[in-house]
């Protein structure tokens, strides 16, 4: 719908004009220059159209690369399906495996990926969601979303598991994960302490908020709860400064900030509001973030298909929105990572591929 601002007069007031109906008047253009303000602010926002971006297609039998982790030139690392980390070894190398748990090999049931799709095995294959490198030392970092906070190291193997509970209470469904680079400290949310990750909608359904934001001290292997009782918390990241952590809630689809530093260190506050379900977010190369829709907003109109379909926000550092992401129907995000270059990784827990826009 196209919205018109009109006047009258060319714009000046009838001379007969009280000052009563002057102030109505008044207020009444102070709403709609308020109104064009907020136009013109959401003229702004950028659109960034994903379906043209270039496919980097998993192996056969697997799928879900829910993060993304990179070192080195062409080193992309990604947790997949079956409970494996993969490595992409750019175009000669290809995939090959990197971390796996240790039930990968001395569990019999696991004998072919496709077998950890189902419901019950889910839990024994492990699988990992958030992964990030410590730069320093190589370690990758993962929320094992059964497991548990594990890590391996620079050549990869068999995955070290670091904690599995905090303040005695079992992790229940570990998720996003970021790495302080300047401590090594890890940073990691488990998004309920009632309901696995296989019982994701019940989450949502019965309004669980007993999820957690959680840290892992690099010096003392010791986990902290540094905020309990949320809905749903997912991605995890820490600012560009270092000075609070921006956390992506799925319901009620907002992201919240966390200070660590500062007058206001310790406190949880609203940073945004979002147009759909978040998934991870990532720092982007100007000090704001980026935010993974795994789905839009429940409409109030059902029948009525939305002009285009969100896949991915980008909040400045004050947390408004300032570029969007659009990709075809059936597509979801759940990260988006931006490398030098401005390139965009695009992961998705759902399909079978890793995407790149450039």
């Amino acid at each position: 719908m196209e919205v018109r601002a009109t006047t009258s007069h060319r714009g000046k007031l009838p001379r007969t004009m009280t000052t009563a109906t002057m102030g109505r008047n008044s207020a009444a253009v102070l709403v709609v220059l308020a109104c064009l303000v907020s136009l013109a602010s959401a003229q702004q926002v950028k659109t960034t159209d994903t379906r043209w971006s270039y496919r980097l297609p998993l192996p056969d039998g697997v799928s879900g690369a829910e993060s993304l982790a990179f070192a080195g030139k062409d080193g992309i690392y990604t947790g997949v399906s079956d409970g494996r980390v993969l490595r992409w070894g750019g175009s000669a190398a290809g995939w090959s495996t990197f971390a796996y748990n240790a039930n990968y090999r001395s569990v019999g049931v696991i004998k072919s990926s496709k077998s950890c799709y189902q419901v019950e095995k889910e839990s024994i294959c492990g699988r990992p969601l958030g992964v990030r490198f410590n730069r320093k030392t190589g370690e990758l970092y993962i929320a094992d979303a059964y497991l548990g906070l594990m890590k391996v190291g620079p050549e990869g193997g068999e995955a070290q598991v670091l904690a599995t509970e905090a303040d005695g209470v079992p992790f229940h469904f570990l998720n996003g994960l970021d790495v302080d680079q300047a401590t090594g400290d890890v940073y990691f949310t488990d998004s309920s302490t009632n309901y696995p990750r296989r019982f994701n909608t019940e989450i949502i359904m019965n309004a669980d908020a007993t999820g957690r934001l959680l840290k892992y001290d690099a010096r003392t292997k010791l986990v902290t709860v540094l905020e309990a009782d949320l809905p749903y918390p997912n991605g995890v990241t820490l600012s560009r400064d270092r000075t609070h952590l921006v956390v992506a809630h799925t319901v009620p689809c907002q992201a919240f900030r966390y200070w660590l530093k500062g007058p206001k260190a310790g406190q949880y506050e609203l940073f945004a509001d979002l147009p759909g379900y978040p998934d991870n977010v990532r720092r982007d190369g100007q000090g704001g973030f980026w935010v993974a829709l795994n789905q839009e907003k429940a409409r109030l109109n059902a029948t009525a298909a939305p002009v285009k379909h969100l896949v991915g926000v980008r909040l400045g550092a004050d947390g408004v929105e300032v570029e969007e992401l659009t990709a075809a129907r059936g597509v979801t995000l759940s990260e988006v990572a931006e490398q030098s270059g401005n390139k965009l990784w695009l992961g998705s827990v759902e399909l079978d591929y890793i995407g790149l826009l450039v």
